[in-house]
C-alpha cells in the first residue's frame, strides 16, 4: 500500500504525518519536495531513532502547500496538536526570565517569564541566565535607585520606604525628572553600560568609610565585585551593539548538539543548549529547532546567526527579521565557537544520554519484551488513598515512552468514603475509560494497578465490560514494601524481577510517582479544604448539622480549636466527640 501510495505523492511542499498500526501519528514533518523526501523514508538502511521510526510506519498522510512558509507554520502547529512521539526536539519548553521596567507613571521592576502574553516588549531585557541572577539584578537596581515596590499605592509608607528603597510615592509628591533620570540610568545598565552603577556605589562607599561605617562600606564594596565578576559577561568583537542570537550544531552517533548564544549589547549574556535523537535531515532538523525556539517565551533579537546548513530565506520569512549566514570575519567565528561548544557538550553527556535512555526508553522495551506486547508507548498506573477509611480518592499518572508525561495526569475524587478498596478501583476504572472510548482519548497500550491479585480481577472485569483490548496487570510488594515481581497475564502469575536491572528501578520510579501523586491530591484536598465534604465523613453530621458548624466556625482550625463541650451547643454531644477524633486525625 505504501509503494502505491508514493507513487502519487506529488514533488510539491508540504507536509507529511507518518502513522503507526493504531492509526496513531508518530511523527510530522515538511519537505521542500514531498516525493522524494517521503520516499527516502523506504529506501536503503537507516540507524539509531530512524529506523525505530521507520519499522513502526505502516501508513502516511500528506498535505501539499503553496510555500515553504507555510510547509514549516503547518509543521509547528501538527506537532503541537498531535505531540508525536518521535518529534522529541518539541518538547524542550525551556523558558529564561526577563527584566521588565514597567511602563507606569512611577515605574517597578519586575522579573518575568510568560512574555508571549505581553503585548509591549520594549522594556524587556534579557534573556538571563536563571532566575536567580535576574533577582538579583533586581535587588541591586531596587537598592541604587528607589523606585515603586508596590502593586498598589498604600495608605501610608510602608517598609521600603524606610530603609531608602522607596521615595513613598503614595504619599509625597515625586519631581518626574527625578523618576525619569532613575529610569535612565536603569535602563544604561541593563543595557551593558554599568559607567553610572559603578560610579554611585563608589561614592556611597567613600561616603561609608567617611562616616567610620565600615560594615555599609563593605556591603557596597561586595555589590561593586558582583557586577564585576557576575554581570560582567564575555564581550565579542562585535561593536554595533545589536541584539542578536546565533546558533551552532554537531552531529555524532545519530544525535544532534545545539548551541544558542544570546548577545546583548556587544556581550554573551548567556547560551542554551539541546541535544536529541537525529531523526530527519540536518537542514529539516535546524530549521525546525529554531522555529519553534522562539514559540517558548524568548523575545526575538533584531538578528540571528545561523550555520549555512540552515534554510535562511524560510526562517527569515518566518520570523520576519533578518537572518544572516556569516561566511567571514567575527561572525563568522562565533558560529565556530558555538559550533564548538556543541560538539564539546554532546561528548561530555553522551555517556549520560545513553544511561538515561537504558533507564527509561530500555527498560520500557524490556517491559515490552517480558509482556510480549506488540508495543509499549503509553503506561497508565493508579493508586488509591482514603484516610481511615474516610475520603477516598485516587491518581493515575502516564508514562509516555519512558518518561514521566505530567499534563496527562489525572485525579479522581471517590463517591463514597468507605475503605473499599475492590469498589474504588472498580470506579476509578470506569470512569477513566468510559471517557476514554466517549471521547475518543488515547488508550493505553498497558495499565498497571496497585494491589493484588483481587483488585487486577475487578480492573480486568470492567476492561472488557467496555469491550476495550488492555492488558492489566499489579505490581507486587515484598514485606519491606519494595516492589518484588509483577503480576501479569492470565491466568494472573509472578514474574520475578531483577532487582538490580534497571526495568525494576524504572517499576520502582513509576510506583513512587503514582503513590506520591495521589497521596499529594489527598493532602490538597484536606488542606484546602472543601470543609463541608469533611463535616460529611463524620457520621451523625447531615445537611442541617454541617451547614450550623459552617455558619459559627467557618474554618477547620476554628473547628479544632473548640472544645467537645462548646460543640455539643449546637450538635449531640456524642457527635462531637466523632468530629473532634475525625478532625485530630487529620
Amino acid at each position: 500500500m505504501i509503494k502505491e501510495k508514493l507513487s502519487l505523492v506529488p514533488n510539491k511542499p508540504g507536509c507529511y504525518l507518518m502513522k503507526n498500526k493504531d492509526n496513531v501519528i508518530i511523527y510530522v514533518g515538511k519537505a521542500k519536495k514531498l516525493k522524494n523526501r517521503l520516499s527516502s523514508y523506504f529506501r536503503g538502511t537507516h540507524t539509531g531513532k530512524t529506523a525505530k521510526l521507520v519499522s513502526e510506519i505502516v501508513d502516511f498522510e500528506y498535505i501539499v502547500v503553496g510555500s515553504e512558509t507555510e510547509s514549516l507554520i503547518l509543521e509547528l502547529n501538527l506537532i503541537k496538536k498531535y505531540d508525536p512521539k518521535y518529534n522529541i526536539l518539541l518538547r524542550d519548553d525551556k523558558s529564561y526570565p526577563y527584566i521588565e521596567l514597567t511602563n507606569d507613571k512611577v515605574p517597578r521592576l519586575l522579573v518575568v517569564r510568560s512574555i508571549n502574553k505581553r503585548k509591549n516588549h520594549n522594556n524587556l531585557y534579557g534573556p538571563y541566565p536563571n532566575v536567580y541572577a535576574a533577582k538579583k539584578t533586581v535587588e541591586l537596581l531596587n537598592r541604587l535607585y528607589p523606585l515603586r515596590k508596590c502593586k498598589t499605592y498604600n495608605k501610608k509608607p510602608c517598609l521600603y520606604y524606610h530603609i531608602n528603597q522607596c521615595l513613598g510615592y503614595c504619599t509625597n509628591k515625586i519631581d518626574s525628572k527625578v523618576i525619569d533620570e532613575m529610569k535612565t540610568n536603569i535602563i544604561k545598565f541593563l543595557k551593558g553600560d554599568d559607567t553610572e552603577v559603578i560610579k554611585k556605589i563608589k561614592t556611597e562607599m567613600e561616603e561609608e568609610s567617611k562616616n567610620l561605617r565600615y560594615e555599609k562600606a563593605l556591603e557596597l564594596k561586595e555589590l561593586l565585585d558582583y557586577i564585576s565578576i557576575t554581570l560582567k559577561k564575555q564581550k565579542v568583537e562585535i561593536k554595533d551593539n545589536i541584539d542578536r542570537d546565533l546558533f551552532g550544531f554537531f552531529v555524532d552517533k545519530g544525535y544532534i548538539s545545539i548551541q544558542v548564544f544570546f548577545i546583548r549589547s556587544g556581550k554573551i549574556l548567556e547560551r542554551h543548549k539541546s541535544i536529541f535523537p537525529l531523526i530527519d535531515e540536518v537542514e529539516e532538523e535546524l530549521t525546525r529547532y529554531i522555529a519553534n525556539f522562539y514559540q517558548n517565551g524568548i523575545v526575538l533579537p533584531k538578528e540571528i546567526l545561523v550555520p549555512k546548513e540552515v534554510d535562511q530565506n524560510l526562517l527569515q520569512s518566518f520570523l520576519n527579521i533578518n537572518v544572516r549566514v556569516p561566511q567571514k570575519g567575527e561572525k563568522q567565528r562565533l558560529i565556530e565557537m558555538a559550533n564548538e561548544n556543541a560538539q564539546i557538550a554532546l561528548k561530555e553527556e553522551f555517556d549520560l544520554i545513553e544511561k538515561n535512555e537504558q533507564k527509561t526508553y530500555m527498560a520500557n522495551e524490556e517491559l515490552k519484551n517480558i509482556l510480549k506486547l506488540e508495543k509499549l508507548d503509553r503506561i497508565e498506573l493508579f493508586d488509591n488513598s482514603n484516610l481511615f477509611g474516610n475520603y477516598n480518592v485516587s491518581g493515575m499518572v502516564v508514562y509516555k515512552n519512558g518518561v514521566p508525561s505530567k499534563n496527562d495526569y489525572r485525579k479522581f475524587k471517590i463517591s463514597f468514603d468507605k475503605n473499599d478498596d475492590y469498589n474504588t478501583m472498580r470506579e476509578v476504572i470506569y470512569r477513566r475509560y468510559f471517557r476514554v472510548l466517549k471521547d475518543n482519548l488515547e488508550r493505553p497500550d498497558l495499565i498497571i494497578v496497585d494491589g493484588g491479585i483481587g483488585q487486577i480481577h475487578v480492573a480486568r472485569e470492567i476492561i472488557n465490560s467496555l469491550n476495550l483490548n488492555i492488558p492489566v496487570i499489579g505490581l507486587k510488594k515484598d514485606d519491606k514494601h519494595s516492589t518484588s515481581a509483577l503480576l501479569a497475564n492470565n491466568p494472573i502469575e509472578e514474574i520475578k524481577i531483577d532487582k538490580k536491572s534497571n526495568l525494576f528501578y524504572y517499576l520502582e520510579r513509576m510506583q513512587d510517582e503514582v503513590h506520591n501523586f495521589t497521596i499529594n491530591y489527598h493532602k490538597q484536598i484536606r488542606s484546602k479544604g472543601s470543609l463541608s465534604t469533611l463535616l460529611d465523613s463524620v457520621e451523625g453530621i447531615g445537611e442541617k448539622r454541617r451547614n450550623l458548624i459552617l455558619k459559627k466556625y467557618k474554618t477547620i482550625s476554628k473547628i479544632k480549636d473548640a472544645d467537645v463541650e462548646e460543640l455539643g451547643k449546637i450538635i449531640p454531644i456524642g457527635t462531637a466527640q466523632k468530629l473532634k477524633e475525625f478532625l485530630n486525625n487529620i
